[in-house]
């Protein structure tokens, strides 16, 4: 089994055709970024993929964006998702990250929309992996666990800094079991939380080396899971953004670590912890 790494887009502003080459040199396969609406910059995009033969992990927010639109009902959100796994499938997405669903809606809705939203997958015939994420349906891990019981054919994206900064706390203990979880787990994303906040603002900072190696503990679990499935390519995606994830100096505004370089330095970090993996099998 080998890693494929891709860089989150979350706040890139370059086409990704001046972008390529330092992506490559920095080991990433490929890009992670939201599908654009407007059909001249869907098409400029594509052009652009082709033209850089760089993989592509699409993002649909059924929801509208990273807050999904509280007006939305269900069957908005399917027809945000069936409409947009067109456009993912025109683009030639390896599969599709959706962020799905609303965290005030009861489970009952939950569970209607994600069965119609895996039906919807199935009939258009590309995977879609469901992230966790605050403001959606899978914003806390017990919701999670008890609506993918319900959900059998369920995949899962996990960013697990969404989890600990909702629980407030590193799930760590024996009776935070996500064994379940992990093993309907399809992609990672590789940001380092901490208990009061979604990304620390540098994980090899002496001070967050706690937190980095649960994080990198559970991305080893899905590892070993993607080994034992039969998967030839595991996938992972750094995903250092900006927009109050990254942390600012009061008063100057001047942010205390360069994106780039957190992106570069997880991802170089995450080669070597993959190699490390593989030499344990």
């Amino acid at each position: 089994m080998e890693l494929a790494l891709y860089r989150t887009l979350w706040g890139v502003t370059e086409p990704i055709t001046d972008l390529a080459d330092k992506l490559r040199e920095a080991g990433f396969d490929g890009v992670e970024g939201r599908i654009p609406n407007d059909p001249d910059t869907r098409e400029a995009f594509k052009q652009a993929l082709t033209t850089t033969d760089l993989d592509y992990i699409a993002i649909i927010f059924t929801g509208g964006d990273v807050i999904p639109d509280q007006s939305k009902t269900v069957d908005d959100h399917l027809q945000v998702l069936a409409e947009q796994l067109e456009y993912a499938k025109e683009l030639g997405a390896q599969f599709v990250n959706v962020l799905a669903g609303n965290d005030r809606w009861p489970m009952a809705t939950q569970v209607e929309f994600f069965n119609k939203a895996v039906a919807i997958a199935k009939q258009a015939g590309i995977t879609c992996s469901f992230e966790t994420h605050r403001g959606t349906s899978l914003y806390s891990p017990w919701v999670t666990l008890e609506l993918m019981t319900k959900v059998p054919d369920m995949l899962f994206t996990m960013d697990i800094s969404h989890w600990i900064l909702v629980c407030e706390r590193l799930l760590d203990r024996p009776e935070d079991d996500l064994s379940a979880f992990l093993n309907r787990v399809f992609h990672l994303q590789a940001r380092v939380g901490y208990d009061q906040g979604a990304q620390v603002p540098h994980p090899a900072a002496p001070e967050y080396q706690t937190a980095l190696a649960f994080h990198q503990n559970l991305w080893q679990q899905v590892w070993k899971n993607h080994q034992a499935q039969g998967r030839k390519i595991t996938t992972m995606t750094t995903e250092f953004g900006p927009d109050g994830y990254l942390h600012h100096l009061p008063f100057t505004d001047v942010p205390v670590a360069d994106l780039w370089s957190l992106n570069d330095w997880i991802a170089k970090e995450e080669r070597a912890h993959f190699s490390r993996f593989k030499r344990s099998l």
